[in-house]
């Protein structure tokens, strides 16, 4: 076994160095011929049958036919190959890809689901020439953009604790000029009157929060301490770990704090916008059960049907399919195609990192995706962005955040009395606590880096738009009502599946 795995080995190194070479000189010539592709899927057969011929009888050959008559490549993929800018036939990287029922049998395709505003039909038109003009920036400016040259995984628990202490002495004083508090008092300080106190809301214990497990604890210069919070005599609040929050009520033993009114936070003011036409979408762009990539190529027709100035995807590659080649190859092969494929409209493209990308960085904040080969012509139309981000597009301001915060957060917020849906009470919480993931301690699947966090994972504003994708059911509200003398407005949104 050892001796096959060193021949397996050397193997796959000459293949990927055959590949980086074929690479280099496809971007030379900025061509593909096809024979040249059957000729790499043919070598990569006999690879694999080489391979096979060592395995033992118990476990069968891992190999399996490229096409079936059951499962024929659908006609639209195999015009595909031939194709210089949108080559995403599965059989050049999959050995076991099987066109997705679930996708092509799917009902309502192309219909609005959820409008919101004075919406025209379905039909959108950007403007003459889509993306002339048009400005696509990081907020905060490149030079203070988030990278990716950090080393995460190596954080300290002091470094921690000044985050969630400088985020609590941040909004704190917010809280306190807003409402016009004088001073907060220590949160287990025995006192018969009223008291204001400051802190993060978080549980007695490893478990979910719940009205009895509620604590807060204060920051260092309201003594550090934790007390346990009473929440009977509140009609109405709604709780997560890692909020900040202002408190009235009686402390008179020091051991627990009976609250009486709860001060949840303010947002940050807004920004100044401007009209356009900006089309959303969140990947992977393949199904769930398979790793066809129809749904991407749908999602190229749309673009050049409807010419938007700003095209804005989320997410990207995630696959659980055998592949034969690499996921950033399979990566670098989709950007390709969503440029070149929307090449005529010339529209600005802005790609947004997600977690579930197989073959990106696993980290929060995440740093942007990372093209090198790009040409100079389709670099001008190209912005690449952390997650999360706040983006000025023509005047307004869009926050994204690919991490499904509404989904990690839903399940811990805990309210009584409210009267308010759920979906607008999590994303309040969100433009109040001013950060694009207030939950603390993040759920398990979130690797948090609290000193890049600090940094960027905070809104510096509240955002015009706020994009999230998630698992639950997708929705369009308006959180904030804006005052008639504030020219900002959305005209019209909508939802397509």
């Amino acid at each position: 076994m050892q001796t096959l795995e060193q021949f397996e080995h050397e193997i796959l190194s000459k293949r990927n160095k055959s590949k980086q070479s074929f690479k280099r000189e496809e971007t030379h010539n900025r061509t593909r011929d096809i024979h040249t592709l059957q000729d790499l899927i043919k070598a990569e057969e006999e690879e694999e049958n080489l391979l096979d011929s060592y395995s033992t009888p118990a476990k069968g050959s891992q190999k399996r036919a490229l096409t079936t008559p059951e499962h024929p490549h659908s006609k639209r993929s195999v015009a595909l190959l031939s194709s210089p800018g949108l080559l995403l036939s599965p059989a050049s990287f999959s050995p076991s890809v099987t066109p997705s029922q679930k996708y092509s049998q799917r009902s309502a395709k192309g219909e609005v689901m959820v409008s919101f505003g004075a919406v025209q039909g379905t039909r959108w038109a950007g403007r003459k020439t889509p993306g002339a003009g048009v400005q696509v920036e990081l907020l905060e400016g490149p030079e203070d953009s988030l990278c990716s040259s950090y080393k995460y995984m190596f954080q300290r628990l002091r470094d921690v604790r000044n985050v969630l202490t400088e985020k609590i002495e941040e909004l704190g004083e917010g809280l306190r000029s807003h409402f016009s508090i004088e001073e907060f008092s220590p949160v287990s300080l025995p006192a018969q009157d009223v008291i204001t106190v400051l802190g993060q809301v978080c549980c007695d214990s490893n478990g979910k929060l719940n009205a009895q497990s509620v604590l807060l604890e204060a920051g260092p210069e309201q003594g550090g301490q934790q007390v346990p919070v009473d929440l009977s005599e509140l009609k109405e609040y709604s709780l997560f770990p890692g909020q900040v929050v202002m408190m009235e009520g009686m402390n008179t033993t020091g051991r627990k704090l009976v609250a009486s009114k709860l001060y949840e936070g303010v947002p940050l003011p807004f920004y100044t916008p401007g009209p356009m036409n900006v089309l959303v979408a969140c990947g992977p762009y393949t199904p769930s059960d398979g790793l066809t990539f129809d749904p991407l190529i749908d999602l190229i027709n749309v673009i050049v049907k409807d010419r938007p100035d700003v095209c804005l995807l989320v997410r990207s590659l995630s696959s659980k399919a055998q592949v034969t080649e690499t996921f950033e190859a399979i990566f670098s092969r989709c950007i390709e195609s969503i440029v070149d494929g929307t090449n005529s409209v010339g529209c600005r493209l802005v790609f947004v990192p997600s977690q579930r990308d197989i073959h990106h960085h696993f980290i929060y904040p995440q740093p942007p995706f990372t093209l090198p080969n790009l040409s100079k012509e389709q670099a001008q139309r190209i912005t690449l962005v952390p997650d999360p981000c706040t983006l000025l597009i023509d005047g307004v301001t869009f926050g994204v955040t690919s991490t499904d915060i509404l989904f990690h957060m839903g399940a811990e917020e805990i309210s009584c009395g409210t009267g308010s849906e759920r979906f607008s009470r999590i994303l309040k919480h969100m433009l109040t606590q001013r950060s694009y993931y207030p939950l603390y301690p993040p759920v398990e699947d979130v690797n948090m880096d609290y000193e890049k966090f600090q940094s960027y994972g905070q809104m510096p504003l509240t955002p015009d738009i706020l994009i999230i994708p998630s698992e639950l059911r997708y929705f369009i509200k308006v959180l904030l009502n804006l005052s008639h003398n504030d020219k900002k407005h959305l005209d019209s949104c909508t939802c397509l599946l």
